[in-house]
Protein backbone atom coordinates (compact mmCIF):
# COMPACT_ATOMS: atom_id res chain seq x y z
CA UNK A 1 0.00 0.00 0.00
CA UNK A 2 1.32 3.51 -1.26
CA UNK A 3 1.30 6.13 1.69
CA UNK A 4 1.54 9.66 0.55
CA UNK A 5 2.51 12.12 3.56
CA UNK A 6 1.54 16.04 3.41
CA UNK A 7 3.39 18.36 5.54
CA UNK A 8 1.72 21.88 5.54
CA UNK A 9 5.25 22.96 7.31
CA UNK A 10 7.54 22.39 4.45
CA UNK A 11 7.67 24.42 1.23
CA UNK A 12 9.94 23.79 -1.62
CA UNK A 13 9.68 27.41 -2.10
CA UNK A 14 7.43 30.34 -3.92
CA UNK A 15 6.02 30.34 -7.62
CA UNK A 16 6.67 33.44 -8.84
CA UNK A 17 3.67 35.46 -9.31
CA UNK A 18 4.80 36.88 -13.15
CA UNK A 19 5.21 33.58 -14.15
CA UNK A 20 1.05 33.64 -14.85
CA UNK A 21 1.50 37.07 -17.01
CA UNK A 22 -0.12 37.48 -20.23
CA UNK A 23 0.46 39.51 -23.53
CA UNK A 24 -1.75 41.64 -25.60
CA UNK A 25 -0.59 41.27 -28.97
CA UNK A 26 -2.21 43.35 -31.84
CA UNK A 27 -3.64 39.94 -33.10
CA UNK A 28 -6.42 40.67 -35.62
CA UNK A 29 -8.81 42.70 -33.35
CA UNK A 30 -7.30 41.44 -29.67
CA UNK A 31 -7.02 45.25 -29.48
CA UNK A 32 -9.75 46.78 -30.79
CA UNK A 33 -13.34 45.71 -30.59
CA UNK A 34 -11.60 43.26 -27.70
CA UNK A 35 -9.97 45.11 -25.10
CA UNK A 36 -10.32 48.66 -26.70
CA UNK A 37 -13.43 50.11 -28.61
CA UNK A 38 -12.97 54.33 -27.64
CA UNK A 39 -14.89 56.40 -25.44
CA UNK A 40 -17.83 56.82 -27.46
CA UNK A 41 -18.69 53.18 -28.28
CA UNK A 42 -22.04 52.01 -27.27
CA UNK A 43 -20.01 48.85 -25.78
CA UNK A 44 -19.83 50.03 -21.95
CA UNK A 45 -16.26 51.25 -21.34
CA UNK A 46 -14.17 52.89 -19.07
CA UNK A 47 -11.91 55.77 -20.60
CA UNK A 48 -12.33 53.28 -24.14
CA UNK A 49 -11.58 49.93 -22.40
CA UNK A 50 -14.25 47.11 -22.44
CA UNK A 51 -15.39 47.07 -19.22
CA UNK A 52 -16.51 43.55 -19.71
CA UNK A 53 -13.38 42.35 -20.59
CA UNK A 54 -11.46 44.16 -17.96
CA UNK A 55 -13.62 42.74 -14.96
CA UNK A 56 -12.89 39.04 -16.43
CA UNK A 57 -8.75 39.67 -16.69
CA UNK A 58 -9.07 41.42 -13.18
CA UNK A 59 -10.93 38.27 -11.98
CA UNK A 60 -7.96 35.99 -12.76
CA UNK A 61 -5.44 38.50 -11.52
CA UNK A 62 -3.17 39.27 -14.18
CA UNK A 63 0.31 40.21 -12.73
CA UNK A 64 2.25 41.63 -15.86
CA UNK A 65 0.71 42.22 -19.44
CA UNK A 66 2.91 42.30 -22.66
CA UNK A 67 2.29 45.06 -25.24
CA UNK A 68 2.58 45.71 -28.07
CA UNK A 69 3.57 42.13 -29.29
CA UNK A 70 4.83 39.48 -30.73
CA UNK A 71 5.57 39.83 -34.16
CA UNK A 72 3.57 42.83 -34.34
CA UNK A 73 6.39 44.89 -31.96
CA UNK A 74 9.05 44.95 -34.03
CA UNK A 75 7.00 46.75 -36.83
CA UNK A 76 5.53 49.01 -34.52
CA UNK A 77 6.47 52.65 -33.52
CA UNK A 78 5.89 54.20 -30.82
CA UNK A 79 5.57 57.67 -31.59
CA UNK A 80 2.37 56.78 -34.23
CA UNK A 81 0.55 55.94 -31.09
CA UNK A 82 0.79 59.10 -28.99
CA UNK A 83 -0.52 62.40 -28.97
CA UNK A 84 -4.27 63.54 -30.79
CA UNK A 85 -6.24 60.29 -31.75
CA UNK A 86 -7.50 61.82 -34.81
CA UNK A 87 -3.82 62.74 -35.95
CA UNK A 88 -2.45 59.66 -34.93
CA UNK A 89 -0.69 57.43 -38.08
CA UNK A 90 -2.65 54.91 -39.66
CA UNK A 91 -0.65 51.33 -41.05
CA UNK A 92 -1.94 48.09 -42.04
CA UNK A 93 -0.99 45.03 -39.98
CA UNK A 94 0.82 42.80 -42.15
CA UNK A 95 1.70 40.01 -39.14
CA UNK A 96 -2.25 39.36 -38.53
CA UNK A 97 -5.09 39.93 -41.33
CA UNK A 98 -3.98 42.93 -42.78
CA UNK A 99 -6.13 44.94 -40.72
CA UNK A 100 -6.41 48.80 -40.58
CA UNK A 101 -4.67 49.98 -37.22
CA UNK A 102 -5.52 53.49 -36.92
CA UNK A 103 -3.17 53.75 -33.46
CA UNK A 104 -5.99 55.24 -31.20
CA UNK A 105 -4.60 52.25 -28.87
CA UNK A 106 -1.38 53.63 -28.21
CA UNK A 107 1.14 53.76 -25.25
CA UNK A 108 -1.08 55.66 -22.99
CA UNK A 109 -4.22 53.21 -23.43
CA UNK A 110 -1.83 50.71 -22.66
CA UNK A 111 -0.91 52.07 -19.44
CA UNK A 112 -4.65 53.13 -18.64
CA UNK A 113 -5.68 49.43 -19.03
CA UNK A 114 -2.87 48.30 -16.50
CA UNK A 115 -4.23 51.01 -14.32
CA UNK A 116 -7.54 49.28 -14.39
CA UNK A 117 -6.28 45.91 -14.39
CA UNK A 118 -3.72 47.09 -11.24
CA UNK A 119 -0.95 44.94 -12.90
CA UNK A 120 2.53 45.95 -14.40
CA UNK A 121 3.20 46.82 -17.88
CA UNK A 122 5.65 45.22 -19.65
CA UNK A 123 6.56 47.34 -22.89
CA UNK A 124 8.42 44.93 -25.68
CA UNK A 125 10.41 47.55 -27.80
CA UNK A 126 11.30 47.36 -31.48
CA UNK A 127 14.53 45.77 -32.57
CA UNK A 128 13.71 44.57 -35.90
CA UNK A 129 12.58 47.89 -37.50
CA UNK A 130 13.31 50.12 -35.50
CA UNK A 131 15.85 52.17 -33.74
CA UNK A 132 18.37 52.80 -30.51
CA UNK A 133 17.48 55.96 -30.42
CA UNK A 134 13.57 55.20 -30.81
CA UNK A 135 13.96 52.92 -28.32
CA UNK A 136 15.71 55.25 -25.93
CA UNK A 137 13.21 57.64 -26.38
CA UNK A 138 10.57 55.37 -25.54
CA UNK A 139 12.51 54.68 -22.17
CA UNK A 140 12.53 58.56 -21.41
CA UNK A 141 8.81 59.26 -22.40
CA UNK A 142 7.95 57.18 -19.98
CA UNK A 143 10.16 57.06 -16.82
CA UNK A 144 12.50 60.19 -17.22
CA UNK A 145 11.44 62.90 -14.65
CA UNK A 146 13.85 65.04 -16.34
CA UNK A 147 12.65 68.66 -18.37
CA UNK A 148 13.95 67.45 -22.16
CA UNK A 149 12.32 67.41 -25.21
CA UNK A 150 11.11 64.09 -25.32
CA UNK A 151 9.44 64.46 -21.88
CA UNK A 152 7.55 67.82 -22.73
CA UNK A 153 5.93 65.54 -25.37
CA UNK A 154 4.77 63.74 -22.24
CA UNK A 155 3.39 66.54 -20.61
CA UNK A 156 1.91 67.75 -23.90
CA UNK A 157 -0.09 64.75 -24.06
CA UNK A 158 -1.17 64.64 -20.31
CA UNK A 159 1.15 63.08 -18.46
CA UNK A 160 3.17 65.01 -15.78
CA UNK A 161 4.77 62.34 -13.56
CA UNK A 162 6.59 59.19 -14.93
CA UNK A 163 4.93 56.03 -14.94
CA UNK A 164 8.47 54.23 -13.89
CA UNK A 165 7.85 50.91 -16.52
CA UNK A 166 9.86 48.24 -15.36
CA UNK A 167 9.93 45.19 -17.58
CA UNK A 168 11.29 46.30 -21.27
CA UNK A 169 11.83 43.68 -23.53
CA UNK A 170 14.81 44.54 -25.95
CA UNK A 171 13.63 43.08 -29.31
CA UNK A 172 10.83 39.65 -29.83
CA UNK A 173 11.30 36.42 -31.74
CA UNK A 174 14.65 38.09 -33.32
CA UNK A 175 15.03 34.48 -34.72
CA UNK A 176 12.11 34.93 -37.11
CA UNK A 177 9.77 37.74 -37.26
CA UNK A 178 11.61 39.91 -35.36
CA UNK A 179 14.53 40.37 -38.33
CA UNK A 180 15.58 36.97 -38.88
CA UNK A 181 18.90 37.02 -37.19
CA UNK A 182 21.83 34.93 -36.61
CA UNK A 183 22.16 34.47 -32.54
CA UNK A 184 25.87 36.36 -33.05
CA UNK A 185 24.23 39.47 -34.08
CA UNK A 186 21.20 39.46 -31.96
CA UNK A 187 23.33 39.17 -29.11
CA UNK A 188 25.60 42.82 -30.36
CA UNK A 189 22.29 44.05 -31.33
CA UNK A 190 21.12 43.18 -28.17
CA UNK A 191 24.14 44.59 -25.97
CA UNK A 192 23.87 47.58 -28.31
CA UNK A 193 20.17 48.67 -27.63
CA UNK A 194 20.23 47.83 -24.04
CA UNK A 195 23.47 50.01 -23.10
CA UNK A 196 20.84 52.78 -23.94
CA UNK A 197 17.50 51.96 -22.20
CA UNK A 198 18.74 54.10 -19.14
CA UNK A 199 17.62 54.08 -15.40
CA UNK A 200 15.92 57.45 -14.55
CA UNK A 201 15.60 58.22 -10.83
CA UNK A 202 13.03 56.07 -9.34
CA UNK A 203 12.94 53.49 -12.09
CA UNK A 204 15.41 50.59 -12.72
CA UNK A 205 15.08 48.85 -15.72
CA UNK A 206 14.57 44.77 -15.74
CA UNK A 207 15.93 44.66 -19.74
CA UNK A 208 14.49 41.13 -21.25
CA UNK A 209 16.28 39.39 -23.98
CA UNK A 210 14.91 37.39 -26.71
CA UNK A 211 15.46 33.56 -25.82
CA UNK A 212 15.15 30.77 -28.35
CA UNK A 213 12.63 29.33 -30.32
CA UNK A 214 11.75 26.09 -29.13
CA UNK A 215 14.80 24.28 -28.38
CA UNK A 216 17.80 25.39 -30.13
CA UNK A 217 20.51 25.23 -28.33
CA UNK A 218 22.78 27.16 -29.52
CA UNK A 219 20.97 30.39 -29.72
CA UNK A 220 20.58 30.30 -25.69
CA UNK A 221 24.63 29.59 -25.51
CA UNK A 222 25.48 32.58 -28.23
CA UNK A 223 23.91 34.87 -26.28
CA UNK A 224 24.39 34.26 -23.11
CA UNK A 225 28.20 33.87 -23.65
CA UNK A 226 27.84 37.22 -25.38
CA UNK A 227 25.54 39.21 -23.98
CA UNK A 228 24.49 37.56 -20.55
CA UNK A 229 25.93 40.25 -17.98
CA UNK A 230 23.55 42.63 -19.64
CA UNK A 231 20.14 41.01 -19.35
CA UNK A 232 18.15 40.86 -16.59
CA UNK A 233 15.99 38.22 -17.97
CA UNK A 234 15.56 35.66 -21.53
CA UNK A 235 12.20 35.31 -22.91
CA UNK A 236 11.83 31.59 -24.08
CA UNK A 237 9.81 30.77 -27.18
CA UNK A 238 7.70 27.37 -27.42
CA UNK A 239 4.72 26.36 -28.92
CA UNK A 240 2.24 23.56 -28.05
CA UNK A 241 -0.20 22.60 -31.06
CA UNK A 242 -1.74 19.99 -33.26
CA UNK A 243 -0.47 19.09 -36.61
CA UNK A 244 3.05 18.69 -38.43
CA UNK A 245 4.09 22.32 -38.28
CA UNK A 246 2.79 26.16 -37.73
CA UNK A 247 1.31 26.68 -41.19
CA UNK A 248 -0.54 23.09 -41.10
CA UNK A 249 -1.44 23.68 -36.99
CA UNK A 250 -4.81 22.20 -35.67
CA UNK A 251 -8.01 24.64 -34.83
CA UNK A 252 -7.96 25.49 -31.20
CA UNK A 253 -11.44 24.78 -30.48
CA UNK A 254 -12.31 21.98 -32.77
CA UNK A 255 -9.77 18.45 -31.85
CA UNK A 256 -10.53 14.66 -31.04
CA UNK A 257 -8.97 13.01 -28.37
CA UNK A 258 -5.88 11.94 -30.66
CA UNK A 259 -5.27 15.83 -31.48
CA UNK A 260 -5.77 16.10 -27.40
CA UNK A 261 -2.99 14.17 -26.24
CA UNK A 262 -0.32 15.23 -29.02
CA UNK A 263 -0.97 18.61 -27.78
CA UNK A 264 -0.29 17.46 -24.39
CA UNK A 265 2.82 15.27 -25.04
CA UNK A 266 3.99 18.26 -26.65
CA UNK A 267 3.71 20.39 -23.24
CA UNK A 268 5.26 17.74 -21.38
CA UNK A 269 8.25 18.21 -23.76
CA UNK A 270 9.57 21.54 -22.33
CA UNK A 271 10.81 19.91 -19.55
Amino acid sequence: MQRITISPERSAGTINRNIYGHFSEHLGRCIYGGIFVGEDSLIPNVNGMRADVVEALKAIRIPVLRWPGGCFADEYHWQDGVGPKEQRKRMVNTNWGHVVEDNSFGTHEFLELCRQLDCAPYINANVGSGTVREMAEWVEYLNSPGDSTVVRQRWANGRETPWGVKYWGVGNESWGCGGNMHPEYYADEYRRYQTYCRDYPGSRLYRIACGPNGDDYNWTEVLMARAGQFMNGLSLHYYTLTGPDWDHKGKALTFDKSEYYELMSRGVYMD
